[in-house]
């Protein structure tokens, strides 16, 4: 039996919108980025939580917490005295401007062990609390302190959703100055840790040079339900950016970075990436995994399991790219390619891999 689905015109005017909004609107047309075949699921379908990318259909939201504040002050002191089990929710949309604290005092925020920081991100309409810098040289807006730190419903924006192809350029073009010109420009991440069992749900994540989210180490992670875009700086630009750590990244909104997720590759690099959207707008392919030559390690590793399927994409150019051979595991399967005729066009991998049981093209 067959069974279709496709995006109207009205959805895809929807879907551009999204790229400018604060929030998803109450809308089922992310649940129609998906089709059955014979039984077999081809691209992204929500699950009972919600919608792709959160919002107000997200069936998790918090609404209230152990510590319930309003402003920057009070939010510092609720992080400061928050142990294992406590919720930290930001009120309403409360605007949280760490501008000046990370320009003067050089501080961002941290999360203790155990503890959920939260916002009511699509709660009857709300855009959620937002959490914002302004200054291009934010190493880190938020940063956990221990494993099993949960982020949740909240809007976090950074300094820089530009591209600066001229900069990149002028590094590395003929006769460029190089990388140490190059990492002159001030870097800017959203949410950074190197522990494990982080989970990031119902977020806006937006406007970073190198990457919204930075798992450096940890294992176990899970990034779920978020809209992520506008991280696209030329060179890095990373929606979700991984170094020595594992987890499962799914039911995401991605648009407009220039790798929506990106690996280094190391030993112990691993990620499954399954029901996310990608909308389209990319500078270049949209998942990644770095091999041993982008490292310069003399080796060909890239990563240790890679695991993507039932994703769709819209972006028309190359939206995999595995530059190496991943030491245990590499499945791409029953992804949806909206505008690629066949893998060659959509997969690029150095490991010979049976690449089946995707779908290319629309369907009408």
């Amino acid at each position: 039996m067959l069974r279709i689905f496709w995006f109207s015109t009205l959805s895809i005017l929807f879907l551009c919108n999204l790229i400018f909004s604060d929030t998803i609107s109450d809308s089922d047309s992310l649940s129609t980025s998906w089709e059955e075949i014979d039984g077999i699921i081809y691209g992204a379908i929500p699950d009972s939580s919600g919608q792709i990318g959160g919002g107000s259909n997200f069936t998790n939201i918090i609404k209230s917490g152990t510590f319930n504040v309003e402003n920057i002050d009070q939010l510092i002191s609720a992080l400061n005295v928050s142990q294992e089990g406590d919720t930290v929710f930001i009120k309403g949309e409360a605007i949280i401007d760490l501008t000046s604290m990370l320009l003067i005092e050089k501080y961002a925020l941290t999360i203790p062990s155990g503890v959920v920081l939260a916002g009511n991100r699509g709660d009857e309409g709300s855009k959620g609390a937002i959490i914002i810098s302004n200054v291009l040289d934010t190493p880190f807006m938020v940063k956990t302190l221990g494993n099993n730190v949960k982020i949740s419903g909240l809007r976090i924006r950074g300094p820089n959703d530009k591209q600066y192809i001229e900069h990149h350029k002028k590094s590395f073009g003929d006769n460029g100055k190089g990388r140490e010109y190059y990492y002159k420009f001030p870097l800017s991440i959203g949410i950074y840790s190197e522990y494990s069992e982080l989970e990031v749900s119902n977020c806006e994540i937006s406007a970073f040079s190198h990457s919204g989210i930075y798992l450096k180490h940890g294992e176990n992670n899970k990034i779920h339900h978020n809209y992520i875009h506008h991280c696209q700086f030329q060179g890095l630009g990373y929606g979700i950016c991984q170094d020595v750590s594992s987890s499962i990244i799914e039911y995401n909104l991605f648009n407009w970075n220039r790798h929506s997720i990106a690996g280094t590759g190391k030993t112990g690099c691993s990620y499954i990436a399954r029901n996310n959207v990608e909308l389209g707008n990319s500078l270049s392919h949209v998942f990644d995994m770095h091999g041993g030559v982008d490292r310069k390690d003399k080796t060909n590793i890239a990563g240790s399991n890679i695991e993507i399927y039932n994703n769709t994409f819209y972006s028309k150019k190359v939206l995999i790219n595995i530059r190496g051979t991943p030491e245990k595991d590499l499945s791409i399967y029953q992804n949806w390619f909206k505008n690629h005729s066949k893998s060659g066009k959509a997969i690029k991998s150095k490991k010979k891999i049976d690449i089946k049981k995707n779908k290319y093209g629309f369907f009408y």
